[in-house]
């Protein structure tokens, strides 16, 4: 397994954005929003002899043999690494600032801020291929089998913890965590779909060939040319078709206007690219 330390960096940002909406929101609130976490949250009330990241640690140590077994060695290795990491940073934040009550009194900001902050995190995480432990590795088995989105997946593993949480907890908080898991699910896709957007180009220009010469081995992407006419002009006309990321738009666009700033751009955005330089790099 190559190591990549931009991925890694990504990973703990993750880690670190999910453990502080966790420590600092959600399990002072005693809200079971679902996943390992929520699990752990549940043991550990039953439990109250045990420490919470103690039972988190179990947990995601337990489960983590299926993702390398059904996930492969890359994501079981980093849902291992990200596990044990989140168990870590919570003890650590344990220990340096203990929190004998939550924030605020109000439930239901502590859920919102806890499971915003937290989806954040887990989508960090999630887009780099690898998991906290616990329920998201059968979330993503769900995905990997089914195609659904991964937040979704994750609405339906950890459904069932919910209804622990309203048995643990009583009904109310039940019901709030039941709200932070769909909550939850919304803001990962979301998250994932932001991180997955690429923009698909077209541009117009007398200067094709400069622009797709810029495109090709500046930028370094593909590019399609179709041969058409104005419809009012009754001109021939060379249009240059590319999908990019966010970055290399900006510095087509800006190369566009240098040398030609009568040149026509249009743009789209679409949420996911398969193929040679994007999901199959």
């Amino acid at each position: 397994m190559k190591f990549d330390f931009k991925r890694f960096l990504l990973i703990n940002i993750g880690l670190f954005i999910l453990g502080c909406g966790l420590y600092f929101f959600l399990i002072p609130s005693s809200l079971a929003a679902g996943g390992a976490a929520g699990l752990a949250l549940v043991i550990s009330s039953l439990l109250p002899n045990l420490d919470y990241s103690l039972v988190l640690a179990i947990i995601n140590i337990s489960l983590f043999i299926i993702a390398f077994i059904v996930l492969g060695k890359d994501f079981g290795g980093y849902t291992l690494y990200a596990s044990l990491s989140l168990s870590a940073m919570i003890f650590v934040l344990e220990t340096l600032y203990p929190m004998a009550k939550p924030f605020t009194d109000d439930l239901f900001i502590n859920l919102v801020f806890g499971i915003l902050i937290s989806g954040v995190g887990m989508g960090i995480v999630f887009n780099q291929n690898a998991s906290t432990g616990g329920t998201d590795i059968i979330a993503k088995i769900i995905n990997k089998y089914t195609h659904l989105d991964i937040g979704k997946c994750l609405l339906m593993s950890d459904f069932l913890i919910t209804l622990f949480a309203a048995y643990v907890f009583g009904p109310r908080l039940g019901m709030y965590s039941l709200l932070g898991v769909i909550i939850n699910s919304f803001v990962i896709d979301k998250m994932i779909a932001g991180f997955n957007t690429k923009i698909n180009i077209i541009i117009i220009t007398n200067e094709y060939e400069k622009v797709n010469d810029y495109i090709i081995n500046k930028i370094e992407r593909g590019t399609t040319i179709f041969h058409a006419t104005g419809g009012y002009s009754n001109h021939e006309k060379r249009i240059i078709n590319s999908i990019v990321d966010r970055r290399e738009y900006i510095k087509i666009r800006d190369y566009v206007k240098l040398i030609d700033h009568r040149a026509f751009v249009s743009v789209s955005y679409i949420s996911e690219v398969e193929g040679e330089g994007f999901t199959f790099d």
